[in-house]
Order: structure tokens, then C-alpha cells, then sequence
């Protein structure tokens, strides 16, 4: 979720360019979930894994390289993102050795077992004064990658809303300009890469923040009609014309050709208002049965997390943030979910 800080610097950086070529999803579904453990009652990670396979989970979002979930994700093909600690970009940006030792550690070694897709480098620190680190570690960890002949896994990072200046209509969407300094070179590295950019995508958010003016049913995928109309687009729910203004502001710098994946979304079944059962569910099994027909900007399928696999009693300071879990710990749904 997002932090939020104003200031950081602009950098220059050499763009490394790769010739192997970036995986499209070919599913029909394209839907995984993100595997948080900001709890202390969570079952074991052998146990998580057998969960996302007898649900036919097969895409997984971790946070960090946590070596009791990669050994137990050996065999599974669960295709996997892996995420580096945030606190961790700047050493991996200003220090070649470290991303080595990050790649030699976190990866080499699960070569062969563990179905990486993604490595994101940072997640969500666009704005912050870190960012300014992000993509010199994109760099690092691409390079050291290559170094051990590994060339299937797509590096990248993960940004939230908020990198957004402007965002409706839909065709406005633009970066902050702040955040553009930033974002522009990395969006010319994911291009040149054949990569994408991960985005955290919460119309929950926007809803209880402004419900005044954004009905439930467009939240929720349920409106019947159109309730924005933008030129030929015709928007029937908050999440595609999210996307889309993150799909137009790709465009102003460049990135039209960059794919977007949908690295968050999810609704809370308590905690706040809007936070009930009935609303997750709903958002959720929507948004799974949704994605594989894309956007009215970019009518293709859509990757997608959902976050996240269970309710985390240690998240906060938000109470809400405790419940975003599709499981309760106990590995019980906490409302039923058709995932295919």
C-alpha cells in the first residue's frame, strides 16, 4: 500500500538491453494471488503452497525471498514474482556486489525448482526519497541475472496510484511531474527489456475516500451502464478506467508498448467503512471473472494479484489492513471463490 513522500532526485542511467522476449500470458485467466506474512498464525509455507494449488492458483506475489516459501514452492510451477526488501534498493543500486550476492543467494540456487517470473525491485517507492535508486538496482540485478546465464526473468518494480497526477478521464491519466523524472527511464528500461510495470490497483481506496460521487456498484463491477464515457471508452466499473489512466500516463513517456500487471488489488472484509464480507467477495470474484477481457483501452488480459491469501494479524496501523485476506489462517475461506 502506498507510502507517502514528495521529494526525491533525478538520475542518468544507462539502459541495458536484453534480447530475450517477454512472456504474454496466453490463459485465459491470469489471476494469482500475493502471499503476505505479516502474521504470527499463519500455517507453514508447504502448507500455503498446497492451498494455491488445490484452489488452481498458479501465480504467486512474494515480498522478499523467504527461503522456507522458495523451498517450498520447488516442483510446483507456481509462477512466482519475488520481491527485494525495500530497505534494501539503495544497497543494490550503489553496490555491484550486492546484487550478485542477492541474485547468487535468492536465486541460483532455486534455478530449475522455482518458476521465477518477476523480480521487483522496490515496492512502492515511487514517490519517496528513495526512488532516485530504483532503477540503477534494476539495473544490478538484471546485470548480475545475466552473469549466470539467466535471461527468463523479467526485472521491474512496483508502483501504487499515487504516482499519478491526473487520472480522469481516463485518457488524462499523466504522472505527477515529480514522479516522472523518475518513472520516464525506467519505463525506457522495461520497454527496451520487454518488461512490465507492476501496479498496485485499489478502487476500494478511491470508493471510501470519495463515495459521494462513486457508487458501489461501479467499485464493484456491478453497474449496468456506462458511468463515464471518455471519448470512444466507455467505462461500466472503477477498476478498468484505474488502469487505464495508468495505461494513458505509460503512453506520455514512451511506454505504450509496456505491458501493465496488476500487482495488488483487493477489497477488506472489515475494518472500516465499505469493509464488509458481501463487498469482497463480490469485488473479488468479479475481478477474477473480469480481467481476461481486458480494458476498454487495452482489450487484452489482464495479470493480476489479488491481495491477499489471508488476513494478517499484525498488518496496520489501519485495522482494515488486517483483513484483506481471501483465507483466515486456518486455511478456511473467508468467503467462497471460483479462482477458475
Amino acid at each position: 500500500m502506498a507510502m507517502r513522500n514528495i521529494h526525491y532526485s533525478s538520475i542518468a542511467i544507462v539502459v541495458l538491453i536484453v534480447s530475450t522476449a517477454f512472456m504474454v500470458p496466453t490463459r485465459v485467466s491470469a489471476i494469482g494471488v500475493c502471499y503476505g506474512r505479516v502474521g504470527n498464525n499463519l500455517p507453514p509455507p508447504p502448507e500455503v503452497v498446497a492451498l494455491f494449488k488445490s484452489n488452481q492458483i498458479d501465480r504467486m506475489r512474494i515480498y522478499e525471498p523467504y527461503p522456507d516459501v522458495l523451498a517450498a514452492l520447488a516442483g510446483s510451477n507456481i509462477s512466482l514474482i519475488v520481491g527485494t526488501l525495500n530497505q534494501d534498493v539503495q544497497r543494490l543500486a550503489l553496490d555491484v556486489s550486492a546484487a550478485q550476492n542477492w541474485v547468487k543467494t535468492n536465486i541460483v540456487p532455486h534455478i530449475g525448482n522455482v518458476n521465477f517470473r518477476y523480480i521487483n525491485v522496490g515496492n512502492e517507492i515511487i514517490p519517496s526519497d528513495m526512488a532516485q535508486f530504483i532503477l540503477p538496482a534494476m539495473c544490478n540485478v538484471q546485470s548480475a541475472l545475466l552473469a549466470n546465464n539467466i535471461n527468463t526473468i523479467k526485472v521491474t518494480t512496483s508502483v501504487a496510484m499515487t504516482v499519478l497526477g491526473a487520472s480522469y478521464p481516463p485518457s488524462a491519466g499523466d504522472f505527477t511531474v515529480a514522479a516522472k523524472v523518475i518513472i520516464s527511464p525506467i519505463v525506457h528500461f522495461l520497454a527496451a527489456n520487454e518488461a512490465p510495470l507492476l501496479v498496485n490497483i485499489y478502487p476500494y481506496f478511491a470508493y471510501k475516500d470519495n463515495s459521494k460521487d462513486i457508487s458501489l456498484d461501479y467499485a464493484l463491477f456491478k453497474a449496468t451502464r456506462v458511468i463515464v464515457q471518455d471519448g470512444n471508452f466507455g467505462y461500466q466499473n472503477l477498476f478498468d478506467a484505474m488502469l487505464d489512466s495508468v495505461n494513458a500516463a505509460m503512453e506520455k513517456v514512451g511506454g505504450a508498448s509496456v505491458g501493465v500487471v496488476v500487482s495488488e488489488s483487493g477489497w477488506p472484509s472489515g475494518g472500516d467503512f465499505g469493509a464488509e464480507v458481501n463487498n469482497a467477495g463480490t469485488y473479488n470474484q468479479n475481478l477474477i471473472n473480469h480481467v481476461a477481457k481486458g480494458t476498454p483501452r487495452k482489450p487484452d488480459p489482464i495479470e493480476t494479484y489479488l491481495f491477499a491469501m489471508f488476513n494478517e494479524n499484525q498488518k496496520g496501523p489501519a485495522e482494515l489492513e488486517k483483513f484483506f485476506g481471501l483465507f483466515f489462517p486456518d486455511k478456511t475461506p473467508v468467503y467462497p471463490l471460483k479462482f477458475t
